[in-house]
């Protein structure tokens, strides 16, 4: 076994952004920074890599909603409609942190006005030693029918939640679980593997990002280690 020690500090980047005196949009980033003697290599990777990509979405993202904002505002002003404050929010949750791995995702939310805004989840599971990202079939022993046995278990699930009364999926989410199934949607809680799903996905905007655990099973679905190369 090996002893190491992966510790995280939380960077923020927050502003709010005004036109004509109008406050039109504000921003939260939130990504994690890593400190780690025995990993000092790769985690130098990760901060790099979670500080441009906190960046970028200043560049793009907020860039470009900003714009589309002070648009909205003098169309606002001219027809007398309330000025909306658009947001970006970004926030992040690391799921697993031992055995020579590190999981974690990030959500992403966006408003410009209208209902509700949006959620989107994106995530990363690391392997310390390796210095690579993980992906979803390496946690198989059977790594070319992964994708069934995952898709299998969710529609149970599904149905196992329909039958005690929770209907919150389309009517057609068997059939959605497999088109809309993304191989690097997931990260590792202790439990085992948890498959998400994007809003819209396979239920209404109110069901949220729909989340089912796999969980860690001995000959079937292989829980992390700190194996040596």
């Amino acid at each position: 076994m090996i002893e190491y020690s992966l510790k995280v500090e939380e960077r923020i980047l927050h502003q709010e952004l005004y036109y004509k005196e109008s406050k039109l949009l504000t921003y939260t980033i939130k990504y994690p920074k890593f400190y780690s003697e025995e990993f000092a290599l790769v985690v130098d990777k990760l901060n790099l890599l979670y500080r441009t990509k906190a960046n970028v979405i200043i560049k793009t993202v907020v860039n470009n909603l900003y714009q589309q904002a002070m648009v909205e505002y003098e169309y606002s002003v001219a027809n007398n409609f309330p000025i909306r404050v658009f947001e970006v929010y970004v926030d992040y949750s690391i799921t697993y942190n031992k055995n020579c791995t590190l999981s974690l995702y990030f959500d992403q939310y966006e408003y410009t006005g209208g209902a509700h805004g949006m959620t989107v989840r994106t995530s990363d599971t690391w392997d310390l030693i390796r210095s690579n990202m993980m992906r979803l079939r390496d946690f198989f022993i059977c790594d070319d029918a992964y994708q069934e046995y995952i898709i299998t278990n969710i529609n149970l699930q599904i149905a196992e939640q329909i039958a005690a009364g929770d209907d919150i999926y389309f009517d057609d989410y068997f059939h959605l679980v497999r088109e809309n199934f993304k191989p690097n949607n997931f990260y590792l809680v202790d439990e085992g593997i948890v498959i998400y799903y994007q809003q819209y996905d396979i239920a209404p905007y109110s069901s949220g990002i729909r989340t089912f655990l796999i969980p860690f099973r001995k000959r079937i679905v292989i829980e992390p280690s700190c194996t040596l190369i």
